[in-house]
């Protein structure tokens, strides 16, 4: 006879379908992106490059936060989410991430001319990596433990 699991209803959701993980998809896109926008930019030096950078950090650290707010509702007022260790460990890393990502954004806000490509681009990098890690972790709550999974 197969398990039977806990059904986890996300509690920011339209029509039963979570809010969170439709969102993330931009603010990632955005994150990735930026860190061939930060490459080809110092390999090129062309200004266009770093307006990009700009814009995809700035979309991807604003974008972060709004979606960010559905998990943190879920993960809040959801009892079997908050029992998770891995729930936990998934918003503490997209938190570390969001915080990398806004302070990239500033900055980028600041101008390339402060001499700041070489950071930025780290800072784009170690993004990148928290987001692979967050995004594994994002993974396991829904194939693991079917959070935001109507299993019956």
């Amino acid at each position: 006879m197969a398990e039977v699991k806990e059904v986890i209803v996300s509690r920011a959701a339209i029509a039963g379908h979570p809010l969170h993980p439709m969102m993330i998809h931009f603010p990632v896109a955005a994150l990735l992106g930026l860190v061939a926008t930060d490459i080809a930019y110092l390999m090129l030096a062309d200004p266009f490059w770093a307006r990009a950078s700009l814009w995809l950090a700035g979309v991807g650290a604003f974008g972060g936060w709004v979606a960010s707010l559905a998990g943190l509702v879920d993960l809040l007022t959801v009892s079997s989410i908050r029992r998770k260790i891995t729930a936990w460990c998934h918003a503490i890393i997209a938190v570390m991430m969001l915080s990398l990502a806004s302070l990239n954004w500033l900055l980028r806000y600041a101008g390339p001319e402060q001499g700041m490509e070489r950071w930025a681009l780290y800072l784009s990098l170690l993004t990148a990596a928290l987001i692979g890690l967050a995004a594994y972790l994002g993974g396991r709550l829904v194939y693991e433990h079917g959070v935001g999974v109507d299993t019956r």
